[in-house]
């Protein structure tokens, strides 16, 4: 290596079948190399990993399948958190509705009977009729009140069962996107290439965080083995 720059080719391949990215050549620079040699920053370095916590496929989509269901979980729940304040202030709405008209309804109605009482004191007896007329309407005035009311009430609890059916839906909607997506999960479940191979090339990188090209024999024994892997399956499916 030294002061010239390696002429190793290597370069990344997907594979259609197992997702796996194959390295074949790319020509790495005296740069690159002298940043694979230097040392990781210590606060930013994640711990180190064990055999058992080495990142496989199946782990991966185990995580990925968890992740995707918090995520359902947490928009059912803000949906559901949302539904809830709307009919709240649904209700809040349209009890200060009801409550206005009726404040202002009653107030007209005192100030007309006050006005008619005092005014009963001090005229003759047409106002005094005048008077009767007024409590009379007054009257007349509660009743429809007192239905608008009850048609109030009627509309809020309505819009509560509506809210209810709404909330039974998002349920049931939930769950069947959960089921569906278990299903194909299932479906598509594969077993990772080379494990084995994988598993120490892992434990190397952690061993030799500081010197990475130590691993370069295992990491030519890994593409080997996915290499070997790939040709066997090509053949079985030929």
């Amino acid at each position: 290596m030294g002061g010239n720059s390696s002429t190793r080719r290597v370069s990344f391949e997907a594979d259609e079948n197992d997702n796996i990215t194959v390295v074949k050549g790319i020509r790495l620079s005296e740069n690159v190399i002298n940043r694979m040699r230097e040392p990781a920053p210590s606060p930013t370095r994640p711990p180190p990993l064990t055999p058992e916590t080495s990142v496989s496929p199946a782990v991966k989509e185990e995580q990925l399948r968890k992740r995707i269901s918090d995520e359902l979980e947490i928009e059912r729940a803000k949906r559901d958190t949302d539904l809830h304040k709307k009919l709240e202030q649904d209700k809040t709405f349209v009890r200060e509705e009801i409550s206005k008209v009726l404040e202002r309804e009653r107030a007209a109605a005192n100030e007309s009977i006050s006005r008619a009482v005092l005014r009963e004191t001090v005229t003759t007896e047409e106002e005094r009729l005048k008077t009767k007329r007024f409590a009379k309407q007054l009257e007349e005035k509660d009743r429809d009140l007192r239905k608008q009311d009850t048609y109030y009430k009627e509309q809020l609890a309505r819009l509560q069962d509506r809210s209810a059916q709404f909330y039974k839906v998002t349920t049931e909607q939930y769950q069947k996107s959960v089921t569906e997506l278990e299903a194909k999960f299932k479906r598509y479940e594969s077993h990772p290439v080379c494990a084995d191979l994988q598993g120490e090339i892992l434990r190397c990188y952690q061993a030799n965080n500081k010197q990475t090209l130590s691993c370069s024999t295992l990491a030519r024994q890994y593409l080997q083995c996915v290499n070997n892997a790939k040709q066997s399956m090509l053949k079985k499916g030929g």
